[in-house]
């Protein structure tokens, strides 16, 4: 073996060795991270944070229907028992009564920490007069019995205070003893996973424990007595459902078609090479620059993320074309046989344009997101290994006796055709105004700003959960408050206040109402001024002797309440782990929670749906009710607002990096070519063809996303390649070149569009929309950079072919 080869080789295995195992090491991120800026904003922050950690991310809404009441009651809670035994769950609520008791028990033994209207004036001797009376009306009430058993030992109603606040309309209805739909057709529970929002496995997981525990709770039910109907039915959503659900969609059709599309190309260069080996040869490039396009985020970002795997196999598809361009445009001799020495002018374009899209990607590097410049990182080292691999180390890989198919014929069928074809230089002119009058009538929706556009999410899956969501009453953040403080006490304080502050909005009907942590968990000092102004008991007593005077009360009736105030004046302050197996426990751990050195309250807001109310609510006006805060402390979010200006923010930025590449692209050109001319022959197909999507897609109704620019970037990269290789040919008027290049380029091109051709039938939009941008754009550069060509060279490149074949 020649040293230079042995070298080549030699290198080529240790840095694909070092590549590998770069990648087995490497650290891998399906979160949303990528999504957030490196610097963002307080509300970006809570944004990620609620949608990586909050509780809304980590519960599950499950509905039972099917079979009767009673039935649907009992699996209810039996798979509400088998899930609370299993690990994979912190809180499972179905409204059971034992559970309900147990919060009843609980707020009546802290009712005095708890109350709002715990006060000095409370417990004054006008104070109890007017409490006691008013429970003494209740006792001939419909809660009447439920008074009466207090009256002992809670006769200022405190109990019920706390009842009251707690118990909110969006309380789920309850039949035969758990929650249920209003209609009474659907048995409801909640789970909370142990797993974060941003652990798809761990969601996964608590599925299948689900459905395994209902598939357990029902089946010996479904004989028994009572059944009748349909047989039960299990029903899951939430945003743990969506994440499953949407990378197992995600990962099928991504599988399905690369599947698809692999087999296509495959086939279609089996059927030029008509050899086994140069097909394996020619994937040598594509699979080293994958790898390290892998392994060079790895190591420039130290995580990579799911985003830059799932687009970055499809940006890396150029590279297959290095290796047809070498096989197809080696002069053959003999029976076909390839030089082992390719012309030096292919080497040449082949690196140019490999420089164009480096450039291109380039431009994404300094992008605030990471996912964005993991992509042009992953895309760079790819496509330079990619070219690397093809110049370098493939012709060392190649036998003596390589075979491939001459193609001439193809190419000079292909000029003849073209030379026919004869279009006016302004034709390609008025396509490109007219396009771009189009894309300028639309200006105003040309861009889809709404991240909802992204998502795999089914219009039927979404409805199921509004559904349920509205029967459960679960958390909903689309509006919400959020306190930081460098500490549980300062922040519980502060919520107090804003509750407040929130309690005249919803008097005056801006909301209809919101959750507060500080109900639950009441901030020390609260609960030290609510204790203190219970009187002792001596002095007690004397002011309910005073208090009852005129009331039908024996005397020593409320002997068991004066001493139980006497003990909840030196009771131990409430904490969280005071709220240990309630309810209350699951709303404060949802609601209050440290991060870093910060800690937060969460208090979402409830629209008032009243008569004549949209059911919307304007943050505007929250936030003018709450202008007395300082927003360095307390932020009031739309999170549907914060998520698409996110959004909105990634992709105006995108565009901007977009214009920056195709930029530096013609600088690079510039510099290189020498020439006004030249660089306007390879920019103008380039241009067209982007401009003839856009508009085509536009003028269909569709807007562009995110997706669709990265795709108009890749018709650059890859049509840059086409309209070097015409620019080559016409500045050498090389015409005996030119069938074999016309042929190749039609191959690489065929590749490109069945690759993303299948992909513009995906099912999921992210997938759909890159399919449906690239391939008829990388058809269109070829056909556009085809046709700027001279007719009388492709003429001229026609009848050499034939005199050769003579």
């Amino acid at each position: 073996m020649k040293p230079a080869r042995a070298l080549a080789l030699g290198v080529w295995l240790l840095a694909m060795a070092l590549a590998a195992l770069i990648v087995a090491r490497a650290r891998y991120s399906a979160d949303l991270s990528a999504f957030l800026p490196r610097a963002p904003s307080a509300a970006q922050q809570v944004l990620v944070d609620q949608l990586q950690n909050g509780l809304a991310a980590r519960l599950i809404l499950i509905g039972i229907d099917g079979a009767d009441s009673v039935l649907r009651a009992r699996i209810s809670n039996e798979l509400k028992a088998r899930l609370e035994a299993q690990g994979a769950f912190l809180a499972v609520s179905n409204g059971d009564a034992q559970s309900a008791d147990r919060d009843r028990q609980f707020v009546f033994e802290h009712r005095y920490e708890l109350s709002p209207a715990v006060t000095a004036e409370r417990f004054s001797v006008e104070g109890l007069r007017a409490a006691i009376s008013a429970s003494l009306d209740l006792i001939n009430s419909p809660a009447g019995l439920f008074a009466q058993s207090m009256l002992r030992s809670d006769p200022t109603g405190e109990t019920v205070q706390v009842m009251e606040q707690l118990d909110t309309d969006a309380a789920p209805h309850t039949a035969q003893g758990v929650w249920s739909s209003a209609d009474g057709q659907r048995a409801l529970l909640l789970a909370e996973t142990r797993a974060l929002g941003s652990d798809t496995d761990g969601q996964a997981e608590a599925l299948a424990r689900i459905r395994s525990a209902f598939a357990a709770a029902s089946a010996p039910m479904r004989q028994g007595a009572g059944s009748s109907g349909a047989a039960p039915r299990l029903l899951l959503s939430g945003p743990a459902v969506f994440a499953v659900n949407a990378r197992s969609t995600i990962e099928g059709e991504a599988t399905r078609l690369a599947l698809l599309s692999t087999t296509l190309i495959v086939a279609l260069l089996l059927l030029v090479y008509r050899s086994p080996t140069t097909l394996l040869l020619g994937l040598l490039p594509v699979v080293s620059g994958a790898l390290a396009g892998v392994a060079g985020v790895a190591l420039g970002a130290g995580v990579v993320h799911g985003v830059t795997l799932g687009f970055g196999i499809t940006l890396i598809g150029e590279s297959v074309d290095y290796s047809i361009y070498l096989f197809v445009q080696s002069r053959p001799g003999g029976l076909g046989r390839l030089r082992l020495q390719a012309p030096r002018r292919l080497w040449q374009t082949i690196g140019l344009g490999m420089l164009t899209s480096v450039c291109g990607f380039a431009s994404l590097l300094p992008s605030s997101f990471p996912g964005l410049a993991q992509l042009g990182l992953y895309s760079i080292t790819g496509l330079i290994v990619a070219a690397a691999v093809t110049r370098l180390v493939l012709p060392q890989l190649l036998p003596q006796r390589l075979y491939i198919r001459d193609l001439t014929p193809w190419g000079a069928a292909a000029a003849r055709l073209l030379s026919r074809w004869r279009v006016p230089t302004f034709i390609f002119a008025l396509i490109g105004l007219l396009c771009i009058a189009v894309l300028w009538e639309h200006r105003a929706t040309l861009w889809n700003r709404d991240l909802s556009a992204l998502s795999p999410v089914s219009a039927a899956a979404q409805a199921l959960d509004a559904q349920l969501r509205g029967e459960l009453g679960a958390p909903d953040i689309s509006n919400l408050i959020v306190i930081s403080g460098p500490d549980q006490e300062s922040v519980l304080q502060r919520a107090q206040i804003v509750g407040q502050q929130l309690d005249r909005l919803v008097a005056d009907g801006v909301i209809g109402g919101y959750e507060n942590p500080a109900r639950y968990l009441p901030s020390l000092a609260l609960q030290a001024a609510r204790r203190a102004s219970l009187p002792d008991a001596a002095t007690l007593r004397q002011r309910l002797a005073a208090a009852t005077a005129q009331l039908p009360l024996r005397e020593g009736t409320l002997e068991e309440f004066a001493t139980q105030v006497a003990a909840a004046r030196s009771a131990p302050a409430l904490t969280r782990g005071t709220l240990e197996h309630t309810s209350m426990a699951l709303a404060v751990d949802a609601l209050l929670w440290q991060q870093g050195q910060q800690w937060h309250a969460l208090l979402p807001l409830r629209a008032n749906l009243g008569a004549g109310r949209s059911g919307d609510i304007d943050i505007m006006r929250v936030r003018a009710g709450l202008a007395s805060n300082g927003t360095d402390t307390v932020l009031a979010l739309n999170m549907k607002q914060e998520s698409d200006a996110l959004y909105d923010s990634y992709l105006r930025e995108a565009g901007h990096l977009a214009l920056a590449g195709f930029a530096a692209i013609v600088l690079l050109l510039s510099i290189v070519l020498r020439s006004a001319v030249r660089v306007a022959r390879v920019i103008a197909p380039l241009a067209l063809a982007v401009l003839v999507v856009s508009a085509l897609m536009v003028g269909n109704g569709v807007q562009l996303t995110i997706l669709h620019l990265i795709g108009l970037l890749l018709i650059v990269a890859v049509g840059s390649n086409y309209a070097l290789f015409f620019d080559r040919r016409l500045a050498d008027r090389d015409s005996a070149e030119l069938p074999l290049t016309l042929a190749s380029l039609l191959i690489a091109n065929a590749c490109t569009v069945l690759g993303f051709g299948v992909l513009a039938l995906a099912r999921v939009p992210v997938l759909s929309a890159l399919g449906s941008t690239v391939a008829p754009g990388a058809l269109l550069a070829l056909w556009f950079a085809a046709l700027l060509m001279p007719p009388a060279l492709l003429m001229d490149a026609a009848r050499v072919e034939a005199q050769q074949r003579a």
